[in-house]
This record gives structure tokens, C-alpha cells and sequence, in this order.
């Protein structure tokens, strides 16, 4: 996918970067979100309960695991169900999945354009991970903010904070990327400029809950003027 874009100090660490692009992981990077809906179809069925995939985008999409099984499993320990969840995840994700339309080469516009990238989720580290191998972006990103950070959880913007003050990027020169109401809200209260992909939600719905403008995917032309603005390039 070609070469990373890397922005160091003399000390090894990341030096103050002029923009960047914040994405988030499930729904975002990668059509995730049938492989989450069956295997928490799978793992209710096993315990009574029946849910289908309207239920799941309706009430379970970008939530965190413990509240939904804290909800759906009362009386089970929400941590293990969690735990039991997303190894179930990474077992029957794989080694290769397609990104989402348009990845590389926005990487690689990235990288040219000087910009920073980071991964914001609400994913434990060990799926994000698993998902940028999977996706062949594991070498591509210069910060993962995951859940076990220790950070408030989308809709908080705490993630989102934490990405531009350790990237050194003021909000009005950052872009995220989110396809939840949870991380539109996230990246919103954080200042960044938001892009809604349309991978669950409409478009409506994408601006109802704090999307700036709404993508179906990484090659929009929409996309490609909005980093020429903030680049300072006439689009």
C-alpha cells in the first residue's frame, strides 16, 4: 500500500504535525460489522436470546460490548462475554479482508500531503490489530488509540482528544472518519472536521448525528476537495 508517513523528533517520538486524518476502525476502515451482528447473533442464540441484524444496527452498532451484554446478558459477567465475543471475532475475521474502497490511495495522498494518521476505535487493541493486518494497514497508521487505553469511550471525545494532543494537531486541522452515532458524537465534540461513511447509517442519519459531510467511501471527489482546502490547494 505503499510507504507510511512518519513524523519523528530527534527523541524517537512523534514531532508536532501540521493536519491529519483520524479514523475510526469498525464500519470505517474495513465492512466489519456483519462478521460483529453473527457473531453476537451466534453467541445470544447459545444463551436464548434472538436478535437479527436490524437489531444489532438499531441497538448494539458502536456500543461497547460490556454495555450490550450488561444489557441483553444480565446475571453474566459483561467482561467475559466481551472477552468470549471478540476472540470469537478475530478467529473467524481472518488474514485478508478488503478495506474499504479508496483506502490506499487516500493513504498514500496521505503520506505525500505530509499528514498524519491515527486510528481512533472503540475496539480492544488485540482486534484493532488483527483488523489492520487484515486490511494490510498495519504499518500505516503513526497512533492506534484502542478501548483498553483507559480513556472515556466513544461518545466521549476523550479518544479523539488524546489522538490530536499526542499527534500535536490542533482540532481544525484534523478529519475523522466514523460510520456510528457514538463516534460521530466522539469526533464532533472533539472539533474535528467529521466525515460520515455511509456503511450502516443514511445520510440523514450520518448528519443527524454530527457528521459534517457523509461519504459512501474513501473515493468521493468530495473527499479528495476537502484535503486540497486544507492543504491550501485551490480543489
Amino acid at each position: 500500500m505503499g510507504r507510511r508517513s512518519r513524523h519523528r523528533n530527534g527523541a524517537g517520538g512523534l514531532a508536532l504535525a501540521k493536519r491529519a486524518l483520524l479514523f475510526d476502525l469498525d464500519g470505517t476502515l474495513l465492512d466489519s460489522d456483519p462478521l460483529h451482528a453473527q457473531v453476537f447473533i451466534d453467541l445470544l442464540a447459545a444463551r436464548g436470546r434472538r436478535i437479527d441484524r436490524a437489531f444489532y444496527d438499531a441497538n448494539m452498532h458502536g456500543r461497547l460490548n460490556q454495555d450490550i451484554f450488561a444489557d441483553l446478558t444480565p446475571g453474566e459477567d459483561p467482561d467475559a462475554m466481551s472477552d468470549m465475543k471478540e476472540a470469537e471475532f478475530r478467529r473467524r475475521l481472518g488474514s485478508s479482508v478488503a478495506p474499504t474502497p479508496g483506502l490506499a490511495a487516500l493513504l498514500d495522498r496521505a503520506a505525500a500531503g505530509g499528514w498524519c494518521t491515527a486510528v481512533v476505535t472503540n475496539a480492544i487493541r488485540l482486534n484493532a490489530n488483527a483488523m489492520l493486518g487484515a486490511i494490510g494497514m498495519g504499518d500505516r497508521t503513526d497512533l492506534i488509540v484502542a478501548s483498553d487505553d483507559g480513556l472515556g469511550a466513544k461518545p466521549d471525545p476523550a479518544p479523539y482528544v488524546a489522538a490530536m494532543a499526542r499527534l500535536g494537531v490542533a482540532p481544525g486541522a484534523a478529519i475523522a472518519f466514523e460510520d456510528s452515532p457514538a463516534g460521530l458524537a466522539s469526533a464532533r465534540a472533539a472539533g474535528a472536521t467529521v466525515f460520515g461513511l455511509r456503511t450502516v447509517l443514511d445520510d440523514n442519519a450520518l448528519l443527524a448525528h454530527g457528521a459534517h459531510h457523509t461519504i459512501t467511501d474513501f473515493t468521493d471527489p468530495l473527499l479528495a476537495q476537502t484535503l486540497a482546502r486544507f492543504e491550501g490547494v485551490p480543489a
